[in-house]
């Protein structure tokens, strides 16, 4: 499951086997494989002890639901596929004078 997973990608990024990892929860690597491949299942308090052991920090918070995603596509289906376009152009033109500008305030 996304314990398993997260623990995985801590790993993976970090550049650890599976043995290395069991080695520093003082578990085995069948144990980290398992875990893993989603074959049993973390608390919580298991996925970030493992973490941290890779050396990330698992952040979980609770934020107020915002549905302005959906606001936004419904309001795009509304448009015609030029108008769209359009839009589209004008986000890659925004984005590439951004790029432009942090690129230029770098080398200032």
């Amino acid at each position: 499951m996304i314990g398993g997973e997260l623990v995985r990608e801590a790993r993976r990024r970090s550049a650890l086997t599976q043995a290395e990892l069991a080695e520093r929860a003082g578990s085995t690597q069948s144990a980290i494989a398992r875990l893993e491949s989603g074959r049993t299942s973390p608390s919580l308090d298991q996925v970030q002890r493992l973490m941290r052991l890779c050396g990330w920090e698992l952040l979980v918070e609770l934020a107020p639901f915002d549905d302005s995603d959906r606001l936004q596509a419904r309001a795009l289906r509304a448009t015609s596929r030029l108008e769209r376009l359009a839009l589209n152009d004008q986000s890659v033109r925004q984005s590439e004078e951004l790029r432009g500008a942090v690129a230029e305030a770098g080398r200032g």
